[in-house]
């Protein structure tokens, strides 16, 4: 399994969303997406953006003011 890797850091919401998202409809289901970002609205919108697109939030951490998020394709969006 592959992981792609975006990083957002310094963008402001929503484009760390917006990024995810257009990465996600280029994965295969079960693919990873690691994305870094430093805008705190990120928690709450990658967040929301996987509960609403049905991909995996595994795991959301935070070091030194920088967020890291792991998402699973769950489903190719179309």
């Amino acid at each position: 399994m592959s992981e792609c890797l975006i990083d957002a850091q310094y963008q402001k919401s929503p484009i760390p969303v917006l990024r995810a998202a257009r990465a996600l409809r280029g994965l295969a289901p079960g693919e990873k997406l690691r994305i870094l970002a430093t805008d705190p609205a990120a928690l709450a919108d990658i967040r929301e953006f996987c509960h609403t697109t049905g991909h995996a939030l595994i795991a959301a951490s935070e070091s030194k003011g920088v967020f890291s998020f792991s998402i699973k394709c769950q489903r190719v969006d179309k």
